[in-house]
Parts: C-alpha cells; structure tokens; sequence
C-alpha cells in the first residue's frame, strides 16, 4: 500500500476586476463568474481566520455586513456546499436564494462605495511536507501536528478530484481493504464545511484514535447539515 504523503497548501488570491454594489448586482456578477471565485468564496473561508463562522461564505457576510440585508445574508449562509456536485449546480443554487429575495421585496439597498463586493479567485498552491505515514496509526501520530493548509488539502479540497466528494483520508484508508471500513464511515460523517479546520483535526484525531485503540467503530458524528427549501 503505498505511503500517505502529507501535503501543505495556501490559497493565492486572484482579483477579477468584477465588483457590486446591490444584491441584483451580485446575482448578475455570479451568474457568469468564473468557478473559481464561488470555490473562493465558500471553501477559501476556511483559510482565513475569523472571529466566528455564523456567516460562513463570504457572500452571505457581505449582505449582512455591508448590504444589511438579514433575510439574505441568512439564506446564503446555510447553503451547504457539500451537498453539490459541483461548483455549477451551487452557483445555480445560490441565484435562486438570491432570486427569492429579490422578488420578494421591491426595496433596493446599496452600499457605500468602499463597501461594494469585489470578486476574486483563488489558486491552491501545494507545499511537500516531506512527511509521509505507511499506516493507519503513523498518520494518528502525525494528525495533531498537522497544519490547517493540510487539512484543507487532504479533507476539504481532495473532493473535487476523481471520485469527486472522496477526501484523501478515506480514499487511502480504502486501499487497505474491509478493515478499515469502519473508519472510513466514520470519517464520512464529519462536516467538511459547517466546523472550522481545528474542529475538523480534532475529530480526525478522534476517529483515528479510537479505531487504533481499539479496533472498533469510531465515534460518528452528525450528518453534513442540508439546507431546508
């Protein structure tokens, strides 16, 4: 079974020169934008330290930050990228919130000038740790020490690689055979969005310590969050 090579990542931020100022603006922004920047704007936030996730894409942030539109900020906020198949069908789920909203009230808000939303994408940029782990309970010993950057690459941005929604974890835990089938459940159930990078480590490091220790089903936790229509 070849060696789980630990990787570490930052994202570099691109500007696409696209910016708005309302919320139909925003709609007509995101309908054509390129991919990468609705990936930035949900999944980057996880990179970036912030004082508390109750809004958790950077969509939802700016209506309520900037726009003062509660209504708004709080439908985008539970949109739960997970449970999409790709960056198209959650751009086509984002119009539709913001489409509801907007058809719902005739007021038009706007910011002020140095408020408007400034779209962006992003890059990942792959760093070789140059540590590598041959077994399960290797990885358990690595897992704590592990860098946000590499959670972010093996648990959060694997799962846009072949087969898509798989995070490294479970693919190579896989390659041992039924064994470690459990585990890999058990790994399946951790919110890859609704946690930060920290709690995410830490519930590796749970799930991967209880299996070791004792050869059982790890501790599940909640399903992903799906957002109500």
């Amino acid at each position: 079974m070849p060696e789980f090579a630990i990787k570490d990542c930052a994202l570099s931020m691109i500007a696409t020169g696209r910016r708005a100022q309302t919320l139909r603006e925003l709609r007509n922004v995101i309908r054509d934008v390129h991919p990468g920047s609705i990936y930035h704007r949900f999944w980057g936030t996880l990179l970036r330290t912030q004082p508390d996730r109750e809004y958790n894409n950077d969509f939802a942030a700016w209506c309520y930050r900037s726009l003062h539109d509660g209504p708004a900020a709080e439908r985008l906020a539970v949109i739960d990228p997970a449970m999409y198949s790709d960056l198209e069908e959650l751009r086509q789920e984002i119009i539709e919130v913001i489409d509801e909203r907007l058809d719902e009230t005739e007021l038009m808000l706007f910011t002020q000038g140095d408020q408007q939303f400034y779209f962006a994408r992003s890059i990942i940029v792959v760093f070789d740790t140059h540590r590598v782990a041959a077994d399960p309970r290797e990885l358990l010993a690595a897992l704590p020490q592990m860098s946000v950057g590499s959670i972010f690459y093996h648990f959060i941005d694997a799962r846009r690689q072949e087969p898509i929604g798989k995070d490294d974890f479970q693919m190579w835990l896989t390659g041992f055979g039924d064994k470690f089938a459990p585990l890999v459940d058990a790994i399946a159930t951790i919110d890859p969005y609704f946690e930060s990078l920290f709690v995410i480590r830490d519930r590796l490091t749970q799930v991967f310590k209880e299996f070791v220790e004792t050869g059982q089903a790890p501790t599940r936790f909640p399903a992903p969050r799906r957002r109500k229509r």
